[in-house]
């Protein structure tokens, strides 16, 4: 057991003290790893960064300095990607002689540092490309020709060559068939045969065709084998008008991008393992070979990044993986291809679901499987961006990764959905390590942003995952003294050396290395997990209230989703609960709904339902797929008619909402108020009209803007809600909002968004509101389409679609969203016209996205079960829970810029709770908590954007009575469950060497329960805080432009000083005052805080030469005690902020380099080439500028107000 009293605690926790209000005393070591671990995160714990190489302008001594500031700082890693960003070319052409002995020279430094590399496995950031890479061995696509004729007659002529990108083609097939009567196509065929990915939702019935306006298979006739190698064909034309359509392959054109030249060339092959050996021989094997031994050591990764390189539909093998996996021969449905109907329209979508499903499977066994094996033959490991864009399933795709990587935006872009899709393939599929591009931006960042602006961002992805960040962007800087220095074309984050606060910044890489080091332990604990639809392109979604905007909500009820194939081979059953290999566990298997399921699938969950799983969600009617149809058909339904219980009778509507069949020791729940979504007889938007603000003609033309819209819905007070869903898209994006709570975004008009939306409905009035914007650099179409469907417990529905009904504005105060009567400017919105009107031409019978049965629904089953909620706080609170053997793992994090005190409920109960800070890497036990129904109730005081980690791990000791009840002047001081306080709290109880006490921030009298026993105190009044007024000395850094040293007579922001050289300095400045504190501050009964007020950006505090380290968030507050003494102190803090007032100010003197007008360079200047400094006078340097002359400047400096306040100490007694 270590012990210390209370003074030595306060010295070793400086900014632990104003986090909670709780009981403190350290817990015994349960072990090294964990504990050791935590106070001192090992370098597999730190963050990386993208480290980008920026078009050839690359120098060992760059390198050098580079790794070498990253390990200084905290850093644990580098992900090199080498692009271009419109920089001018630098001497190292990508790959060649020079470049590889660059990359060695990496290896061997890093390995010094003791840093890992991982090495992008192409130039660009996106896909598998390179010159290496021949037209045979890219992507490939079917491409075709048609030759029309009529009979009898016979012809001898050569038949058109289709396409031949990069002077590439070869030949599958040559088919004839009479020439339709008829026009029949399939719609959206681009995306249905995989020429571009797009999702396609499930559908179960197609409209039927007349004959004459399909192929009949049983009338076309293969020409193949007459086919010469010049094209030509010999033929007998039987009577009546044919068809010839000549169907062969070609490259698809695309290549790696933004590649420097010498990198650039043909994406591989995606669905061949051919392509993907020669993508690997190309560039890692080379680089794996120049840098033995360190390979599989420093050199650790190989890096598939975006995938934007669309799709491909064809592989010199896919008709003989097509006969293995879907047990047919597809060239009879060859002419599906070209959108034509063969058979029927059934069998063609059939088919094409077939066409995309294999397209899937050989792309992430031959593409990404095959990569990841060559890897793996060399001792690296693979890891995925595996998101969006992609023409196979996600989930499945990044299962064949080591790491899977997500990536979230802190500037400009919302991808959190590809942080909640990688961290349920890492849990589904056993990857411990989930990386993510992390704070990604648009030019708009322009070095705005710095740790504690990006914190919360951080805390909601760690609640969602994410275990390992990956700064993006980190550019190589291949000069010493050129700041900012090279830029990464107007991408950010900017997270360089040469930022102001780089030197500073070890303290936040820290607090994310304990973060890491915890999070990257045992296993994610959640309820439900959620299969995705069967089919390709697939991605999980899941829409419930709170699971909105860039940091969507966890639910009480954590959650992963699952694709097919874990379910298929991975899914097992053990104690009535799912399983899987590598220990995660679920209690509930979660279907969607949709009316599609294959044999196989079903089967399967027969097998774990009758081994007793429990399974939520409505019944499939048919197979997806053309395998063995129709008799596919006919196995789904009667897999169904068993699991459902008769199910597909009818009678599943006349139970209620809740309907339930058991079947061997499982059971199958559903809401029987609702069947499976038919999403292939009508869009969902069918009968919505697109509308808009009365403004012109928007479907044309209108402004670039934000507009507002609202619809008051009424809902009959004794009638009972069973679901609620709203689906909606605009263009350009919208926000959602149901009685003033958020229900959803987006930013895509060619995506219908579906959100459940039953916890936010009410009866009587509720309020729909939709803020739209329409984006664009002018003048574009604006329009609004939404529909509501309310499904009421009775089998009722309530169907509300967007129409002149609702009301729009041009502007809205600030309560619009949730006070109808707000405004008075609202008009009725303008119809423009029906879902498939143009300008978005969306098809009518093209379906939105897939859904998941109500969340109420399911929690409500959970508590039928006895099930508590796993973590229930303040509804804005993000948290993740962890289990790792017996220890359970709870991160808290507070996302307000204001204290919040919180009764936290954990589903933990027989241990005693820990606080595990990340800021400081203290561990305390607390002593106020409660148990109650299966769940510890924890008060817990989160300081603005503060975050904790609650641990339980040892069971209780008999000696240690929790504190049950604390009040101040017969007041509780301790929230409340559901009521949530402001501000930070007014006394904590601690512990230490001398005894327990109570830590008071105000006066009053205190009262302390615990069990039948209570503890008294009276606080006397507290002195006022001491504020430090007055002037104060202040040294700049040198050769930025200020003075070396000023006296300010107060403190005050830099940009508003009349000096240019202090208005517009960028760096650090150091701060010195001498105060004096009164004799009897300084007692054992008394502890010291000091009050830096507001601090822009950082601050490294000293008082006395002694060192209380960086303060790089707010509060800016520290415990002073054990620093102090009575009489005259010396307070010492260095204050960096961020590099924009020297830009702007810099943009006052006159020019030093060719620029184009966006701010990049044309070329490089002489007197940079020549190590001179800039001719003109600037203080700073930078490939792409952002900021104009007359910008506004940033607040800087040390701006408090400073002051030392008072706590008084009371002793409990040991």
């Amino acid at each position: 057991m270590i012990k210390k009293s209370s003074a030595t605690l306060s010295a070793t926790l400086p900014r632990l003290g104003a986090l909670l209000g709780l009981c403190f005393h350290y817990a015994a070591w349960a072990g090294p790893t964990l504990e050791e671990g935590f106070a001192r995160p090992p370098i597999s714990a730190r963050p990386w960064v993208y480290w980008f190489w920026l078009n050839g302008n690359i120098t060992s001594n760059g390198i050098t300095a580079d790794l070498e500031a990253m390990q200084r700082a905290g850093i644990g890693g580098v992900l090199i990607m080498e692009v271009d960003q419109g920089t001018p070319k630098g001497a190292a052409a990508f790959g060649g002689t020079e470049w590889r002995k660059l990359f060695q020279h990496v290896c061997a430094e890093a390995h010094r540092l003791g840093l890992q590399v991982n090495m992008n496995n192409d130039a660009g950031w996106c896909g598998s490309g390179g010159p290496w890479i021949t037209p045979e061995l890219a992507m490939q696509k079917i491409v075709w020709t048609e030759t029309n004729l009529s009979g009898p007659a016979h012809f001898e002529a050569t038949l058109v060559q289709p396409q031949a990108v990069a002077n590439f083609y070869r030949d599958i097939a040559v088919l004839a068939f009479p020439t339709p009567t008829a026009e029949g196509r399939i719609e959206d065929i681009q995306g249905k045969a995989a020429f571009v990915p797009k999702r396609i939702s499930p559908r179960s019935t197609w409209p039927v065709l007349p004959p004459q306006a399909t192929i009949s298979r049983q009338r076309m006739v293969n020409l193949t084998d007459r086919l010469g190698p010049s094209g030509h064909l010999d033929w007998n034309v039987p009577p009546g008008h044919w068809t010839i359509l000549r169907l062969g392959h070609t490259t698809t054109g695309t290549d790696n991008h933004p590649a420097p030249e010498a990198g650039r060339g043909l994406e591989c092959d995606k669905l061949s393992p051919k392509g993907a050996d020669a993508m690997f021989a190309g560039l890692i094997d080379k680089l794996i070979t120049d840098s033995r031994p360190l390979a599989g050591n420093t050199l650790i990764s190989t890096h598939i990044d975006s995938w934007e390189v669309g799709s491909q539909n064809w592989t010199p093998r896919f008709a003989e993986e097509f006969q293995r996996r879907r047990g047919y021969d597809l060239r009879n449905f060859l002419p599906v291809f070209t959108g034509r109907v063969v058979d029927s329209l059934e069998v063609s979508e059939r088919f094409l679901w077939d066409v995309r499903q294999t397209v899937s499977d050989l792309l992430v066994e031959n593409y990404a499987g095959r990569l990841r094996q060559r890897a793996h033959q060399h001792g690296l490991r693979l890891s995925i961006e595996a998101y969006d864009g992609n023409p196979c399933d996600d989930l499945s795709y990044a299962g064949r990764a080591d790491e899977p990587m997500a990536e979230f935006w802190s500037w400009g872009v919302n991808t959190a959905y590809s942080c909640t899709e990688m961290s349920s393939a890492a849990h589904v599929y056993g990857k411990p390590i989930l990386g993510a591009e992390a704070f990604t931006a648009t030019d708009g960042e322009k070095w705005q942003l710095h740790p504690a602006a990006i914190k919360t961002l951080g805390d909601w992805a760690f609640c969602e995952g994410i275990n390992r960040f990956v700064f993006h962007r980190y550019a190589l800087q291949p000069w010493q003294d050129r700041p900012p220095g090279m830029s990464m074309g107007p991408w950010g984050l900017h997270y360089e050396r040469t930022e102001t606060w780089w030197e500073d910044s070890a303290a936040w890489h820290e607090y994310l290395a304990r973060c890491q080091f915890l999070l990257q332990q045992g296993l994610f604990v959640a309820d439900l997990c959620y299969l995705e639809p069967e089919g390709s392109p697939q991605r999980f979604t899941l829409t419930l209230p709170g699971r909105e905007g860039n940091t969507p909500q966890r639910p009480e009820y954590n959650f992963d989703g699952c694709p097919p194939e874990v379910v298929l081979t991975r899914m097992s059953v053990k104690d009535g609960r799912l399983v899987l290999p590598d220990g995660m566990t679920y209690r509930m298997l979660v279907l969607p709904e949709v009316q599609t399921m294959t044999p196989p699938l079903l089967r399967r969950i027969k097998e774990l339902v009758r081994a007793g799983a429990t399974v939520v969600g409505p019944p499939p009617a048919k197979s997806p797929s053309l395998s063995d149809y129709p008799k596919c058909d006919v196995e789904v339904k009667s897999l169904a008619a068993e699991l459902w219980g008769g199910g597909q009778d009818g009678n599943v509507a006349n139970r209620g909402r809740r309907a339930e069949c058991r079947f061997g020791k499982g059971r199958i729940v559903w809401d029987g108020t609702t069947a499976a979504a038919d999403q292939s007889s009508a869009h969902p938007l069918e009968k919505a009209k697109w509308i808009w603000y009365s403004e012109g003609n928007p479907a044309v033309a209108a402004p670039v803007a934000k507009r507002y819209f609202r619809r008051i819905v009424e809902l009959e007070q004794n009638r009972k809600l069973a679901s609620a869903r709203i689906v909606l898209t605009a263009d350009n994006a919208f926000e959602l909002w149901v009685n003033g709570q958020a229900g959803g975004t987006g930013d895509s008009w060619e995506h219908a968004y579906t959100f459940d939306i039953t916890r936010l409905l009410k009866p009587g009035a509720n309020l729909l509101a939709v803020a739209a914007s329409n984006g664009g650099q002018g003048p574009n179409p604006a329009g609004l389409i939404a529909a509501l469907s309310v499904q009421f417990a009775d089998g009722q529905r309530l169907e509300v679609d967007t129409d002149r009904r609702w009301e729009s504005a041009l502007a809205a105060p600030g309560n619009w969203n949730s006070d109808a009567g707000s405004g008075d400017t609202w008009k009725p919105a303008l119809e423009l016209g029906a879902l498939g009107m143009a300008p978005w031409n969306i098809p009518g019978a093209s379906a939105a996205e897939y859904s998941f049965p109500s969340f109420d629904l399911i929690a409500d089953e959970l508590a039928r079960a006895g099930v508590p909620p796993d973590f229930e706080g303040d509804a804005r609170l993000h948290y993740i829970h962890k289990r790792l053997g017996e220890t359970e793992i709870y991160f808290v994090a507070n996302p307000l810029t204001n204290w919040i005190g919180v009764s936290c409920a954990f589903r933990v109960t027989g241990k005693p709770p820990e606080i595990w800070d990340p800021m400081t890497g203290r561990i305390s036990t607390q002593s106020v908590y409660e148990e109650r129904e299966g769940r510890t109730l924890l008060p817990l005081w989160l300081e603005p954007a503060g975050s904790l980690f609650v641990v339980f791990r040892q069971t209780h000791s008999k000696k240690a009575a929790p504190i049950l009840a604390m009040e101040r002047d017969g007041q509780s001081i301790l929230p409340k469950p559901g009521e949530p306080q402001a501000g930070p709290p007014v006394a904590e109880v601690m512990s230490g060497v001398g005894g327990s006490g109570l830590l008071a921030w105000q006066p009053g009298a205190y009262v302390l329960q615990r069990g039948s026993q209570s503890s008294r105190f009276e606080v006397a009044p507290l002195p006022e805080p001491l504020e430090l007024t007055g002037s104060w000395d202040v040294s700049f850094q040198p050769n930025r432009g200020a003075p070396a040293k000023v006296a300010f007579s107060s403190l005050h922001d830099w940009s508003q000083d009349t000096d240019p050289g202090v208005k517009y300095f960028s760096g650090t400045a150091r701060y010195t005052k001498t105060f004096t504190l009164p004799a009897e501050w300084v007692a054992s009964d008394k502890r010291l805080y000091l009050d830096l007020g507001k601090v822009a950006i950082m601050a490294r505090v000293k008082i006395n030469g002694r060192d209380l380290g960086v303060w790089w968030k707010a509060p800016f507050r520290g415990d002073i005690t054990d620093f102090v003494r009575g009489g005259q102190n010396e307070l010492e803090v260095s204050v960096v902020n961020l590099w924009i007032n020297r830009m702007i100010g810099d943009e006052e003197l006159p020019e030093d380099s060719s620029r184009n007008a966006d701010g990049t360079l044309k070329e490089w200047p002489a007197w940079l080439e020549g190590g001179g400094p800039s001719p003109t006078g600037r203080y700073t340097f930078t490939t792409w500028r952002l900021w104009k002359r007359g910008s506004p400047l940033q607040e800087s400096g040390l701006l408090g107000p400073v002051g030392v306040s008072m706590a008084r100490w009371e002793p409990l007694g040991r």
